[in-house]
């Protein structure tokens, strides 16, 4: 039975993969190799005399190995092979990665995802700073890291898109230079918890405005008068009593020790 099996896989076909791994692959496989955009690229970078220009349009039907095949196949096309681009990571591989590559057409494709718009221009040679921040501000994340990293950057657009995130508000007024610190405020203090972290590490922050919006938990009213200097004991108090834990720690922690 066992010899039977080994016998078997002697004779049995062998897939393209497999024979081409194994060197046995000749200019007769063409036809094969073009049947999967994966087999043609290695087929081009791998067999004397392949037709570079065939496999390329059989490559050129997928983003990944469209790249690949520009930045490794001696005699690609670079500008073919650009336009089969589509998703904006590839867009900005093929400009970091393949010579020749034209700037404006990756980044136009870059541009469409807002965190490849950040690292495209912070990456890319010959980014246009203004094309790719109008692409980056469409994501908070994205816009601070701009704003953060990235040099010629305009800190009024960019502190536009990170407002509509509490999180990414606070970050900014916290790091960023020239930030507005109300304007990041009022993003911020729609949620508590940034409400606290935004007083407790952002110079110039409103304690009261802060406060307003951290004592609506209760675990935030007790954390808030006991970490943040000029916090109103009572009316913080009146947040933290609505959960007995955090009155018990109230009791315990600030109202004892002030």
């Amino acid at each position: 039975m066992l010899e039977a099996l080994i016998r078997d896989a002697k004779t049995a076909p062998k897939s393209f993969g497999y024979r081409l791994n194994n060197g046995l692959v000749t200019l007769e496989d063409q036809e094969e190799a073009l049947t999967d955009p994966k087999w043609a690229y290695y087929f081009a970078k791998h067999i004397a005399g392949a037709n570079i220009e065939v496999c390329q349009e059989a490559v050129i039907k997928d983003s990944y190995w469209a790249y690949r095949f520009a930045r490794d196949v001696k005699g690609a096309d670079i500008e073919v092979c650009q336009e089969a681009i589509k998703n904006s990571y590839w867009a900005y591989k093929f400009a970091r990665d393949v010579k020749g590559a034209s700037i404006e057409i990756c980044q136009e494709g870059a541009v469409k995802n807002p965190e490849w718009a950040y690292y495209f221009a912070k990456d890319i040679t010959g980014a246009d700073i203004e094309v790719c921040q109008e692409g980056a501000i469409k994501d908070s994340e994205s816009a601070y890291n701009f704003a953060k990293d990235i040099i010629g950057a305009d800190i009024e657009v960019c502190q536009e898109g990170v407002i509509k995130n509490p999180v990414w508000a606070y970050y900014f007024a916290r790091d960023i230079p020239g930030a507005n610190i109300e304007f990041c405020q009022e993003a911020a203090v729609k949620e508590p918890v940034w409400a606290y972290y935004f007083a407790k590490n952002v110079k110039g922050a409103d304690i009261e405005v802060c406060q307003e919006a951290a004592i609506k938990n209760p675990r935030l009213a007790y954390y808030f008068a006991r970490d943040i200097p000029g916090a109103d004991i009572e009316i913080c108090q009146g947040g933290a009593i609505k959960d007995p834990k955090w009155a018990y720690r109230f009791a315990r922690d600030v109202i004892h020790n002030t």
